[in-house]
C-alpha cells in the first residue's frame, strides 16, 4: 500500500486519540453500524482531501466500513495530525498522503496522488482536489459521478464553476446544511480558534481589543466566544445586514482601517482575500497579533508584511512569526496565516464534527444513489438528512422534544381559521 506520512511509530497515539475524538461522535458511530451492514460504498474508489484530524479519522473508518475504497489526502499543508494519518495507514490499511508542515509541492503531490485513485466519489475541504481535476487531471473526470463539499470557502468555489458551466459532475454543498454550519462554522470555529490562538501565544483575551474580520457564521462564532472571555470585540465588514446583525448583537462595527489602529489581536475569516492589508499593518499597534480562520491564506496580505520588515522574520515560539517593521513596531502572524484552528490547535471539538461528517458520510451515499438523476451543479444537502442527524444527536445528548398533535398539524396547514 502506498503512502506518504511523518512516522508510522506514531500509529498507537493516533489510535489512542481516535478512540477519543469517537465517544464524542455517537451520532457518526450509529452510521458506521449500519453502513458495516450494508455496504453501499462496495467497489466505489473515493479521494478525500479533508483535514487530516481524530475526526476526519473516524469518518474515514466510517466510509471504509461501507465498502470504499478510499485514498485520503490533507486539505492544508498545516492541518494534519501525524499519529493519525499513521494509525489509519497502520491499523486500517488506509493510504494517506499528509504530512504536517508540508511544502506547497508535496501538498499538491499529495492531491495529485488523490486524482491518481480515479475516484468515483470525491469529498473535498476547499474544493481543491475538484480544481486540480478540472483544471490539469481531466482524464480523471470521466470515472467521477458526485462528490461532497465540506466548507464554505469549497461552497463559493463550486458554485462559481457551476455558474461558468465549468462543473462536470453533481456535488453537495454539505457546508450548507443546518447541522453543519449552524454547529460546526459557529461554536466549533468559535471554541477551536480561540484554543489556537491561547495555544499559540498564551495571551489573555480579556480586556484585549480582538477584531474580527467578518461576521458569516465562523466569524459570529469567533466574536461570540472572544466577547465571552472578556474581549472587547470589534467586527469588520462589508455586508450591511451582516454588520447590521454584528451591531444587534452588541458588537462595535466599523471599517478594518480604523480597527487596525485601536486592535490587539486580528482574527479573519471571509473566505476573501486581503481582509488585511497593506494599509491595515501600517497603522497597527506594537505587539499586535494576527491571524486567520478561513480555509486558505490569502487573508492577510503576509507579501506585503514582508516587504515591510526590516530584517528576516523570526520564529519566537512554535506557530508565531514576528515581523519587525522599519520604525521598530513588530507584528506577530499566527500559523502562517493558514487556519490557526488547527495549524496551531486541533481543530473544532469532536462533538460538532460529529454532525458534520454523519452529513458527509449521508450525502456521499445519496449522491451515489442518485447521481443518475442530478445535474452537473451544486447541491443542498436534503432535508430529510438534516433532520434526521438532528434527531439523532438529540437522542445521542438524551434530549427529548414535543411533537405537534393533529390538532396542531391541521392548524398550521389551514388558512381559515384566524384569531
Amino acid at each position: 500500500m502506498k503512502h506518504h506520512v511523518r512516522n508510522l511509530d506514531l500509529a498507537p497515539s493516533g489510535r489512542l486519540r481516535m478512540e477519543w475524538a469517537e465517544r464524542e461522535m455517537p451520532v457518526l458511530t450509529q452510521i458506521r453500524q449500519r453502513l458495516a451492514a450494508e455496504k453501499p460504498f462496495q467497489g466505489v474508489r473515493m479521494s478525500a482531501c479533508l483535514h487530516v484530524t481524530t475526526e476526519t479519522g473516524n469518518l474515514a473508518r466510517t466510509l471504509v466500513a461501507g465498502g470504499a475504497d478510499l485514498v485520503l489526502v490533507a486539505s492544508n499543508p498545516l492541518s494534519t495530525q501525524d499519529d493519525v494519518a499513521a494509525a489509519l495507514v497502520t491499523y486500517d490499511e488506509i493510504p494517506v498522503y499528509a504530512i504536517k508542515g508540508e511544502d506547497n509541492d508535496t501538498y499538491y503531490e499529495h492531491i495529485s496522488a488523490a486524482l491518481d485513485h480515479r475516484p468515483h466519489l470525491t469529498m473535498d475541504d476547499g474544493a481543491d482536489l475538484v480544481s486540480m481535476m478540472h483544471k490539469n487531471r481531466r482524464e480523471v473526470l470521466g470515472n467521477v459521478v458526485g462528490g461532497t463539499e465540506e466548507t464554505t470557502t469549497g461552497v463559493i468555489r463550486l458554485r462559481a464553476m457551476a455558474l461558468e458551466g465549468a462543473l462536470e459532475y453533481p456535488i453537495i454543498a454539505v457546508n450548507d446544511a443546518m447541522t453543519k454550519h449552524l454547529f460546526d462554522n459557529r461554536y466549533g470555529t468559535g471554541q477551536s480558534t480561540l484554543d489556537g490562538i491561547i495555544r499559540a501565544t498564551n495571551v489573555l483575551i480579556a480586556g484585549k481589543v480582538f477584531v474580527v474580520g467578518g461576521y458569516g457564521w465562523c466569524s459570529r462564532g469567533i466574536a461570540m466566544r472572544a466577547k465571552g472571555m472578556g474581549a472587547s470585540v470589534v467586527v469588520t465588514e462589508v455586508d450591511p445586514l451582516k454588520a447590521l446583525e454584528a451591531v444587534m448583537d452588541g458588537f462595535r462595527v466599523m471599517p478594518m482601517l480604523e480597527a487596525a489602529t485601536i486592535g490587539d489581536i486580528f482574527v479573519t475569516s471571509t473566505g476573501d482575500i486581503n481582509v488585511v492589508d497593506r494599509q491595515h499593518f501600517e497603522v497597527m499597534k506594537d505587539g499586535a497579533i494576527v491571524c486567520n480562520s478561513g480555509h486558505f491564506n490569502v487573508e492577510l496580505n503576509l507579501g506585503a508584511l514582508g516587504e515591510m520588515a526590516a530584517d528576516e522574520p523570526r520564529i519566537i515560539r512554535p506557530f508565531v512569526k514576528q515581523y519587525k517593521l522599519a520604525d521598530g513596531r513588530i507584528i506577530n502572524v499566527l500559523a502562517d496565516g493558514r487556519l490557526v484552528n488547527l495549524g496551531a490547535a486541533e481543530g473544532h471539538p469532536s462533538a460538532v464534527m460529529d454532525m458534520s461528517f454523519a452529513n458527509q458520510a449521508l450525502s456521499a451515499e445519496y449522491v451515489l444513489a442518485h447521481a443518475d438523476e442530478l445535474e452537473h451543479t451544486v447541491y443542498a444537502v436534503p432535508e430529510s438528512i438534516d433532520q434526521a442527524i438532528a434527531k439523532l444527536k438529540l437522542a445521542a445528548m438524551g434530549v427529548m422534544i414535543d411533537t405537534l398533535t393533529e390538532e396542531q398539524q391541521a392548524y398550521l396547514a389551514s388558512w381559515q381559521e384566524g384569531t
